[in-house]
């Protein structure tokens, strides 16, 4: 079996690693990284249970090769908590019980990063309409997208706070300030 060497960081930490070139990606970091809130679904690219942040982009893990991921900085879900805390998607999606069985969470929580870069406010329809290629047998979506809301409304709460007592600005894992800026300069929306 032919392999490369790729340097790729997760979850902010360096790995560099020799892998097959036939590798996915959602392989790689399960089977040589131990990460296992992705979830190999349908295997297909149509469930979403293999979310991760590629470069800020949303990727199906199962769908590109570790090989391709020389140079690149991953998220995965494992990487959204601080060390003394849950992120504010972690946290709103216990609060509005948008979690069930949970095999499809970390993908949703990963859509849900994808989602707030583009859209920091979203609407309903918006996180419907961004959130459709995962898929939940479970919760139904409605729950999903009150607790992205919710979220919104932590982040917004914490930054006001911050602004207020004159502190530095709260850092969530994922979330991406000039993101919908990049997204707009590559796509060339104006």
């Amino acid at each position: 079996m032919r392999t490369v060497n790729i340097e790729v960081t997760v979850n902010g930490q360096l790995y560099r690693k020799e892998v097959p070139v036939n590798q996915t990606l959602l392989r790689f970091l399960r089977e040589d990284l131990f990460l296992n809130s992705l979830k190999e679904g349908c295997n297909e690219g149509e469930c979403g249970a293999c979310t991760v942040i590629v470069d800020g982009y949303p990727v199906n893990s199962c769908l590109v090769l570790a090989a391709e991921m020389d140079g690149k900085s991953v998220l995965t879900a494992e990487g959204l908590a601080g060390d003394d805390r849950l992120h504010p998607l972690q946290e709103a999606f216990l609060e509005a019980g948008a979690v069930q069985c949970g095999y499809c969470t970390p993908g949703m929580l990963m859509s849900a990063v994808a989602l707030l870069n583009l859209y920091p406010h979203p609407t309903r329809d918006q996180i419907c309409k961004e959130m459709e290629g995962n898929i939940c047998r479970c919760t139904g979506y409605a729950r999903i997208a009150d607790a992205v809301l919710l979220a919104v409304d932590k982040m917004d709460a914490e930054r006001k706070a911050a602004a207020e007592a004159g502190v530095e600005m709260p850092v969530f894992a994922g979330i991406d300030e000039k993101f919908s800026d990049k997204w707009n300069k590559r796509y060339n929306v104006s």
